[in-house]
């Protein structure tokens, strides 16, 4: 008997790790050398590649594929729909295996629904990517990203509310649902201990 859940009606491929307390659920597949961690919740028709790294307590919606060379930390989000790449430059008559880029998405980043990310960036530590944003560079921890291209367009708490407005990270900011307070004294936002 496992301590996780897999629907009847997935793939799951010898070789693949899974971590207590995850849940994954109907027509997804999980194939050989990835892994993910403990307390994730994978939803339907999900598809987690070769060599993925999925961190503890992430959630991923439905129809989400993670290619290899996706790396996901603790308590990452997801959204419905939501895609990542791999090759810059595809082409089906062009082999670019070799070319895989890495995307590391830091711990409690969203990805908001149908967001894209363009492979070989990093999303930063409590980032919020919109829905339908198209992220085509490095996100700053704490940074709300909307649009195409995705720009920031203000920064976010770790509890997911927004705490100030504008490309500049604030010089100080609290949040009104948590209470958690921030600096950017540096130019990148920090939690205030």
């Amino acid at each position: 008997m496992s301590d996780f859940f897999v629907h009847p009606s997935c793939y799951v491929d010898e070789g693949s790790e899974i971590g207590a307390g995850t849940k994954i659920w109907h027509f997804t597949h999980v194939m050989t050398g990835s892994r993910i961690g403990l307390g994730c919740t994978i939803g339907q028709n999900v598809v987690v590649s070769p060599g993925v790294v999925i961190g503890d307590n992430a959630r991923i919606q439905n129809n989400v594929s993670i290619y290899t060379g996706v790396i996901l930390e603790d308590d990452v989000f997801c959204g419905p729909s939501m895609v990542f790449t791999n090759v810059v430059n595809p082409r089906s008559h062009v082999s670019r295996k070799h070319e895989f880029r890495q995307t590391m998405v830091r711990r409690g980043a969203t990805l908001g629904a149908n967001s894209t990310i363009v492979c070989g960036h990093t999303i930063g530590r409590y980032a919020f990517i919109g829905a339908g944003a198209v992220v085509t560079k490095d996100v700053a921890d704490y940074a709300l990203i909307v649009g195409n291209p995705g720009r920031i367009a203000g920064w976010m708490c770790q509890c997911g509310v927004k705490v100030a407005v504008g490309a500049q990270p604030p010089v100080e900011a609290s949040c009104g649902a948590c209470g958690k307070r921030y600096t950017s004294t540096t130019g990148v936002m920090t939690e205030i201990d």
